[in-house]
């Protein structure tokens, strides 16, 4: 735990590292309500798939295909749509897809065995190749003012992305969940040890698959999200941000082997990921170039918690 105050307050530093870069970078523009109101935008479905993931992880798995659900979702948004459905009808429907496809990815590795890495990317090809088989390369843009200004205004009166509110009351919903609760203690106790948690009568394979199911649901949520932002249903919406989320969490002090981690940090590395990438669009940068610094920010996640955790064991057996 102490390990992971420390490493929340270097993320904190990092922040307020960013912020002070950016204004002077920029004559000031970087924490103007306008830019921020953008930065909402940007970091949106980043941090809404992430709360989820966060879960997953601690619980010692991994879930790669969120992205391919997001994009799943925003192509049954499209095609659902030219069917004539409302949209009443559809977002519900949407939500129970991605949660199918959770599950699906939850029954793999809890009923078959087999390594959640593997089942994933595996999951990852073919829930795009099915958006792909749904919408094809076509893109569905007719939807009414009233749902895509949703992901385009903000709050009336302030700066704040209506995507930003829901994320916010998500997080909290899944913060009480993971530090509070019961349940939240068992995804700790599995992640750190699997077997001592069965042992200690905690029915690991009903966590883990309600964890695959609810990640899946709240990717089809950010396919909302994202459907609405850019005013298109797409079966390619999405493609690559799993990379994004994996590095925002991990960059968030989140242990990739399970059984440490706090949402605070991961809204931290969101928080993070998305300043950083905010700042290198105002300076004109390349999407090559953030793509580069994304998968950078991922193996310092990687590395920097296992050099901390291997001078403390050096410190700790120095006379």
């Amino acid at each position: 735990m102490r390990n992971l105050l420390r490493w929340e307050t270097a993320l904190v530093f990092l922040l307020v590292v960013v912020a002070l870069a950016g204004q002077v970078s920029t004559d000031g523009s970087f924490l103007s309500g306008g830019n921020l109101f953008y930065l909402g935008l940007d970091i949106a479905e980043i941090a809404l798939i992430a709360l989820p993931l966060t879960l997953v992880i601690v619980a010692g798995e991994i879930d790669l295909s969120v992205a391919s659900v997001l994009g799943l979702s925003s192509a049954l948004i499209g095609w659902l749509w030219n069917a004539g459905w409302s949209l009443e009808t559809i977002l519900p429907a949407v939500i129970v897809a991605g949660a199918l496809c959770g599950a699906v990815n939850g029954l793999l590795v809890t009923r078959l065995g087999l390594p959640s890495l593997a089942v994933t990317i595996g999951t990852l090809a073919l829930y795009r190749g099915l958006a792909l088989v749904v919408l094809g390369d076509t893109a569905v843009a007719d939807f009414p003012a009233s749902y895509t200004s949703f992901g385009t205004t903000p709050i009336p009166g302030t700066d704040i992305p209506y995507p930003i509110a829901l994320a916010a009351v998500l997080a909290v919903l899944f913060g009480i969940a993971l530090h509070a609760s019961s349940f939240g203690r068992a995804v700790f106790a599995i992640g750190a040890n699997e077997e001592g948690a069965r042992f200690s009568g905690i029915r690991v394979k009903r966590v883990k698959l309600t964890l695959f199911v609810l990640a899946g649901a709240v990717a089809a949520i950010a396919g909302i999200v994202y459907t609405f932002r850019f005013s298109s249903a797409r079966a390619d919406n999405g493609v690559g941000l799993e990379l994004a989320v994996v590095a925002a969490v991990l960059l968030g002090g989140v242990s990739i082997f399970g059984g440490k981690g706090t949402l605070f940090g991961v809204l931290a590395g969101v928080l993070l990921l998305g300043g950083l990438r905010n700042l290198l669009i105002l300076q004109d940068t390349s999407t090559e170039v953030l793509t580069i610094v994304t998968g950078l920010l991922l193996l310092v996640s990687v590395l920097a918690p296992s050099i901390t955790r291997r001078v403390g064991t050096l410190r700790k057996a120095a006379p």
